[in-house]
């Protein structure tokens, strides 16, 4: 059903979505004539529902110019310490402000990225997973663009509950992502494209969400935050939440957890915002622990432990994860931190629903458990976040001891200019 044009070098320049809506007129007429019971006539009516919402937006939105015109645009990124500083006013004025810059700002972000997926190999844009993402983007960039002048805050509360429907909406898009490319990288040897593409749509989507989230958080009122910056994060209290959580799914799969020792700079406090390291945190930690324990499965209960060292200063900080896991093979040395690169038997690679691939807070608030190999995405989709985070992640391996990692972050009030979200 779904038409696409070849352009150059391989690429889909643009699909007709305009035969769409008849094909599914049609279908829907079809699957009415077939109704025969009442169950029948509620599955019509729901598939009904949905063809007509997928058809509105996607024929409505070919109207291609709009995205294109947004795409030309530059986005504005801001500097936490702007979005510290700009400050709470007792008339709500900065709510106003706020919700402005998201109206302008989020529609051009989401073109980007609707324009990068039209630039994938032609292969690649016929995956129906990729395509599903394709088709979130295009809502959220009707949705978004068709929202009105936000003038009054009843108007602004309006654009928050639209915000918070987006958010869950696109709860799920990293899981698409890593299971599209999963079931189309072979037809691309190029493992730069897949990166280029993976760092820049996973970068920007953590970007989109983290402004949203703190709009949103702009509402409450918590002490020690503005927003989703915290004021006075500390590492080690964050590093502590995660160790609890990686310990608790490897004693669901192993029957028992290496001890984490945390030292150097405990006492460090400064102002951070918290999502990305609840990202990147439980990631390293669980590939620590696995290491750990699959490297001594005869003593299981007898393990060396975790040395995390917290390193402060007035530029960055540094955080360093050691485990006594065996260290990483060399011929897997340059490939870690590759997408989909996994040590996992492939017969073992499943993809739950809701893995730390979604949403990992959403995990650690259910005590939900999930399995401590991942789906070759925690490694190099952390390296992302933290250069994006204007830091690095880099590995060192001890090749028959264990592993180092150092995870460096910027501050966002330190001598060094910040990084831009």
């Amino acid at each position: 059903m779904l038409m696409l044009c070849k352009g150059t070098a391989g690429r889909w320049t643009g699909w007709s979505w305009t035969s769409l809506a008849p094909l599914l007129t049609t279908a829907s007429r079809s699957a009415q004539r077939r109704s025969t019971s009442a169950s029948d006539h509620h599955h019509y009516q729901h598939y009904h529902e949905v063809t007509k919402e997928r058809s509105k937006a996607v024929s409505s939105f070919y109207n291609q110019s709009l995205i294109d015109s947004a795409a030309e645009k530059a986005s504005v990124r801001l500097t936490p310490t702007t979005m510290l500083y700009a400050g709470k006013s007792p008339d709500g004025s900065h709510l106003l402000k706020s919700a402005r810059y998201l109206l302008k700002e989020l529609p051009v972000r989401i073109a980007h990225r609707i324009k990068s997926i039209r630039n994938l190999p032609f292969i690649m844009g016929c995956n129906p997973t990729l395509l599903q993402v394709h088709e979130l983007y295009i809502r959220a960039f009707q949705k978004l663009s068709e929202f009105a002048p936000i003038k009054n805050s009843e108007v602004e509360g309006q654009y928050c509950r639209l915000l918070q429907q987006l958010l869950d909406d696109h709860k799920d898009v990293v899981t698409l992502l890593a299971e599209g490319f999963r079931e189309s990288r072979r037809h691309v040897k190029d493992e730069a494209v897949i990166r280029q593409f993976l760092d820049k749509t996973l970068t920007s989507r953590l970007g989109m969400r983290m402004l949203a989230t703190h709009h949103l958080a702009l509402h409450e009122d918590r002490p020690d935050f503005v927003g989703i910056i915290c004021t006075r994060l500390s590492p080690k209290k964050i590093i502590e939440k995660w160790v609890d959580f990686a310990r608790r799914l490897c004693e669901h799969k192993y029957g028992n957890a290496p001890r984490v020792r945390i030292s150097g700079h405990v006492a460090a406090r400064f102002p951070y915002i918290p999502m990305p390291l609840d990202y990147i945190l439980p990631e390293l930690l669980k590939n620590a622990m696995r290491a750990t324990m699959e490297s001594h499965l005869d003593t299981p209960y007898n393990v060396p432990d975790i040395v995390v060292t917290i390193a402060n200063n007035d530029v960055d900080f540094i955080i360093r994860i050691s485990d006594r896991g065996g260290g990483i093979p060399h011929k897997y040395l340059d490939k870690v931190m590759d997408y989909h690169f996994t040590t996992v038997e492939s017969s073992t690679q499943e993809l739950p629903n809701n893995t730390i691939l979604g949403n990992m807070v959403d995990m650690v608030n259910s005590g939900q458990s999930n399995p401590m190999h991942g789906f070759g995405f925690g490694l190099p989709t952390s390296r992302a976040y933290s250069e994006y985070l204007g830091g690095s992640l880099v590995v060192q391996s001890l090749q028959g001891i264990g592993t180092d990692i150092y995870l460096r972050l910027r501050h966002i009030d330190g001598k060094e200019e910040s990084f831009r979200i």
